[in-house]
């Protein structure tokens, strides 16, 4: 018996916290939710797109509400702000617009860094504000491979993950007398909906399994379980850490 409590227990390692998670509606975030609220979590989804959290709602039913607002604007942060308890936050929101340094408008620029960078950081401030009164927290910031490496055509987004890099080992170092654990995520490629063009692309699915030493094209499920991992207690002595997904490509 107590055997299969332990299982129980292990199974739902979240039982009782509240988890933001930014970028909800599709592809990693989506997975992210279904898995944290598989193991007990209380899910406040946010996504710009109603229809992507209408779905999730029916799906999952309870333990779960949506937001449906940009991480970019003022509205999110205000309703963090003013939760009165925040267990863990997932910054997963982000985006990119793949094109030659010397071709990047400004407009493209100042695109990607509001929203993989100043929302993040925004959006991070916020919950911190939250747990710091609590005295605990764990945040996980969605960071990618390209924010340990380089790679052509994506100077902007490589700029901005090292950025994260960054702001996550500053963050762990400010925020850990509070309490408050804070990690980085960072993938390979992933099959999801926004690369899903990309790998119709034959040129560039050979590049990019030609860069995985493993020789095969992550998962969100894979992404969802280094999350879960960072935030639970199961990492309870990790912060200021990049937990690289990426099947050994900046191994080489």
């Amino acid at each position: 018996m107590l055997g299969i409590e332990i299982l129980l227990r292990e199974k739902r390692v979240l039982n009782g916290k509240i988890a933001l998670v930014t970028g909800a509606g599709k592809g990693l975030g989506r997975a992210i939710v279904e898995s944290l609220h598989a193991h007990g979590a209380h899910i406040i989804a946010v996504a710009r797109t109603e229809v992507d959290l209408d779905e999730l709602k029916t799906e999952l039913s309870d333990r779960i509400e949506c937001w449906p607002l940009d991480v970019t604007g003022d509205k999110l942060v205000e309703q963090i702000a003013s939760l009165g308890r925040l267990d863990i936050l997932i910054n997963n929101a982000g985006g990119n617009r793949p094109e030659p340094m010397i071709d990047v408008s400004d407009e493209n620029l100042d695109f990607i860094l509001d929203l993989n960078v100043r929302s993040a950081f925004r959006v991070s401030r916020a919950a911190a504000q939250v747990m710091t009164k609590q005295g605990s927290g764990a945040i996980v910031h969605m960071s990618s491979q390209m924010g340990h490496v380089g790679s052509p055509g994506r100077t902007v987004y490589c700029m901005t993950k090292h950025a994260i890099e960054g702001l996550t080992k500053a963050m762990a170092v400010e925020l850990a007398p509070q309490g408050i654990r804070v990690n980085s995520v960072a993938p390979t490629f992933i099959a999801t909906p926004m690369t899903e063009p990309m790998f119709e692309k034959p040129e560039f699915k050979e590049f990019v399994m030609r860069m995985i030493p493993m020789g095969k094209i992550g998962q969100p499920q894979d992404i969802a379980e280094a999350v879960l991992y960072l935030a639970s207690e199961r990492s309870g002595l990790v912060t200021g850490h990049s937990l690289i997904v990426d099947g050994g490509w900046t191994a080489q």
